[in-house]
């Protein structure tokens, strides 16, 4: 039996309610030491059996936890030595509990327990005690603290946090290899017993994992676990208190285990040969098919790149890795043709890219596969003998001149012949036509460079048993030059001759254009027609000439215009000569040679007016516009005779004020006297904000009776107006409010209300609240300002 099974037995056997006693002793001593507690029990024999007191219990009582007995539980019992058994002495607690959890016996200072005391809701109680004179009531001992340990049973199994936990291992992994740790917590005292040491136990999951029984690490059992074989795994992990002895509590969670993937398997063609087909038609980048290798491992692991490594199609194809497929793609990389080679043998090899350096034994991590490709034949187009032709030809050619011939064959081996023929899309005009057999092309109309100098036609080649199978190739005909036009003013001259020029004065540089291009470059001659003599041409030789006068002095009132004809000729072959007409003017100039007018007119007449004057007419017309603008202002601020002439003139009048008033508190802001009723008129207007008084008694005329209806109410008060004589000779607006018969709030028009208010009681403003106090100490102490004033 172990030291700690004693210990135990000997407190159970220290706390048994009916064959001892706990005390605690209170003893008088002359210093003021705290006082020390002893023990004693009573034995079979009725005799007190004193044992030695122990330095860590003389304060403590110990109580176990979760009783489940009937009676109160026992705790222990607090006695004085001044206690004579008479009586005489009270004990009282007070603490954690007292009166409540913990209760004593007032006469002999037994302490019971109310109820059961779980020791994870609170380890201990801390609580006073006091022994007092029944009659004096003055304390016969010092108050004195203790506590109350609650000792722990096994009473809470251990819990996981997680009920499921998740975990991975790298597959291939060696025996020992640490998944995941799970630890499980007891609520019981670790530093009491065994209550609280917990032991971990693998109850599913045999034999490939293991747990540490201290740690709770689970750990591989097996070696090399292959993910392809089996990838997830279950394990139940049971954790018991007690050390793991028989009786102790326990509890119980699942972890599931993943194997993870590890490049462990090599690539692998399901076949070593492959055949694919296709058209000698297909044009470069066409796919043939695709070839896949298998890999066992998934992710990165199973990434394959696959290349051309053999074969005598190396330059022909060419194989592209599809990333997300992981197939390889293979795709004509040149053109192919049936004729020429029919069957292409290549080596395809699929690796992978990323390879384990562990696992190399496993490898090698690639495999190879044999790919035939056969060439099928098809009916091909007609194939031109060149990509694009391009033709020369004059632009004075004669029509039906074979300008070029364009030659196609067909691939195929039957050669059937060829048709030919032009995209009239790209000759509208119809100029040039082809012959349909030999593909000669030649004009049908005319050429003119200088209309258009290229011309891009397109010629298509057809077979005559397919003719829907085309082939086009461009044809470019450039047109060369031939002189065939004669040089020309390049711009239209305004030339004009001073009447005071002098011989030999130059008036005007001419230049020329030529539609034709030469090779060697445009050269022009000038020269006169006939001799002049007023003017006569000079050339620079530089394709232009200056027309200079031959004699002094001009008269516009003789000869105003003259006509100079110049002969412009250029150098090619043939040569091309035009005969232009200048236009000279006799004009008066100034003594710097400026034109000033011509032919007795003033052809620039505003170049004539100075500076000055432009200036001074501006002015004008600003002065104009601004008299004509504030005369408009004027006009429009001119004021209106007002409808009413004197501020004494008070009627039955619309008055519109145009201005915000103050709230509550403003009494002045406006008048509503104006709109005053007929039958309480004023002569003056009257302010808000103290009493009126009635400065003289208005003229009242007659209400009219509850029964008449409106139209005889705004009769009579029309009629009233007309026969008013104090009512100006003008008219004016006249308003009215009728309410009707039979209203219980009867009239709420001022205009029936008299304007004089000293008559009223405004008492009852001060009952409608606190917002209408201000009205009610306006209106409602009238009478006491009156009299004062």
């Amino acid at each position: 039996m172990t030291i700690q099974q004693v210990i135990l037995l000997l407190l159970l056997w220290m706390w048994l309610p009916h064959p001892c006693h706990t005390e605690m002793i209170f003893r008088r001593t002359p210093d003021l030491r705290p006082k020390s507690f002893g023990g004693r029990a009573l034995g079979n024999d009725g005799k007190a059996l004193h044992r030695q007191k122990r330095g860590w219990m003389w304060n403590q009582f110990f109580l176990l936890e979760e009783y489940t007995g009937s009676d109160y539980q026992y705790v222990g019992k607090l006695h004085s030595d001044q206690d004579k058994g008479d009586g005489s002495l009270k004990y009282i607690l007070s603490g954690d509990g007292a009166g409540t959890l913990f209760i004593i016996d007032e006469k002999t200072g037994d302490i019971h327990a109310t109820r059961r005391i779980d020791r994870e809701e609170k380890a201990f109680y801390t609580l006073r005690a006091q022994a007092i004179n029944r009659r004096t009531l003055r304390p016969v001992e010092p108050e004195s603290e203790f506590v109350i340990k609650i000792h722990d049973i096994n009473d809470n199994e251990p819990t996981f946090p997680e009920e499921i936990y998740t975990a991975s291992v790298p597959e291939m992994s060696v025996v020992g290899t640490s998944v995941v740790q799970v630890t499980a917590t007891d609520a019981d005292d670790p530093s009491y017993g065994n209550s609280a040491r917990i032991i971990y136990s693998i109850l599913q999951g045999q034999p490939y994992f293991s747990v540490e029984p201290e740690t709770g690490i689970i750990r591989t059992a097996l070696p090399n676990m292959n993910r392809e074989n089996r990838e997830q795994y279950q394990v139940v992990i049971q954790a018991k208190d007690m050390g793991g002895q028989m009786g102790g509590l326990s509890g119980t969670t699942i972890v599931n285990i993943t194997l993870t993937d590890v490049n462990d398997n090599p690539p692998r063609f399901p076949q070593s040969t492959i055949h694919l087909r296709i058209p000698e038609s297909s044009p470069v980048g066409t796919a043939i098919g695709s070839v896949k290798a298998t890999d066992a491992d998934t992710g990165k692991n199973a990434e394959v790149e696959y290349r051309i490594i053999d074969g005598d199609g190396t330059d022909m194809f060419d194989i592209v890795t599809q990333k997300d497929t992981q197939e390889g793609i293979i795709t004509v990389r040149k053109p192919l043709d049936y004729e020429t080679r029919r069957l292409y043998t290549l080596k395809v090899e699929a690796e992978n890219t990323h390879v384990d350096p562990r696992f190399y034994y496993l490898g090698p991590f690639k495999d190879t596969i044999i790919v035939k490709i056969s060439v099928e034949d098809v009916d091909e187009p007609p194939v031109f003998s060149r990509s694009s032709y391009l033709f020369e030809v004059h632009e004075d050619i004669e029509l039906g001149t074979i300008i070029g011939t364009v030659m196609a064959r067909d691939p195929d081996s039957a050669s059937n012949p060829i048709r030919f023929s032009l995209d009239r899309h790209t000759d509208l005009d119809r100029i040039f036509n082809i012959h349909s057999g030999n593909g000669s092309i030649y004009t049908s109309k005319p050429l003119d460079r200088e209309i258009s100098q290229w011309h891009n036609l397109s010629v298509i080649a057809a077979e005559i048993n397919n003719p829907k199978d085309t082939t086009r190739v461009p044809v470019y005909v450039r047109i060369l030059d031939v002189n065939d036009n004669a040089p020309q003013f390049a711009v239209f001259y305004d030339t004009f001759v001073c009447e005071n020029a002098r011989a030999g004065q130059l008036i005007q540089t001419i230049s020329a254009v030529d539609k034709d291009d030469p090779l060697g470059g445009q050269k022009f001659f000038f020269s006169l027609a006939a001799v002049n003599p007023n003017f006569t041409v000079q050339d620079n030789e530089d394709n232009t000439a200056r027309i200079l006068t031959r004699r002094n002095g001009f008269s516009r009132h003789e000869i105003s215009t003259y006509l100079l004809p110049v002969v412009i000729s250029d150098n090619d072959y043939p040569i091309q000569s035009s005969t232009g007409t200048l236009t000279i003017r006799v004009c008066a100039c100034d003594s710097r040679g400026n034109m000033q007018s011509c032919s007795a007119e003033a052809l620039l007449l505003p170049a004539g007016l100075s500076t000055g004057a432009l200036v001074a007419i501006l002015l004008c017309i600003i002065i104009l516009l601004v008299i004509v603008v504030l005369f408009a202002a004027l006009k429009r601020q001119r004021k209106k005779e007002p409808l009413i002439l004197s501020k004494e003139d008070i009627r039955d009048n619309i008055v519109s004020y145009n201005d915000e008033g103050g709230g509550e508190e403003d009494t002045q802001a406006f008048d509503i006297g104006t709109l005053r009723n007929p039958a309480a008129i004023e002569d003056k207007k009257l302010r808000r904000d103290i009493i009126p008084e009635t400065l003289f008694v208005p003229r009242r005329t007659p209400s009219a009776p509850d029964n008449t209806d409106v139209r005889d109410f705004i009769n009579q008060r029309l009629k009233e107006h007309d026969t008013d004589p104090s009512a100006p000779p003008y008219d004016s607006l006249a308003t009215y409010a009728y309410e009707g018969n039979d209203s219980i709030a009867e009239s709420l028009s001022s205009l029936e209300s008299g304007t004089t208010e000293g008559d009223q009681n405004y008492d009852y403003l001060r009952e409608w609240g606190p917002r209408f106090n201000k009205l009610a100490e306006m209106y409602g102490g009238g009478e006491s300002d009156k009299d004062t004033s």
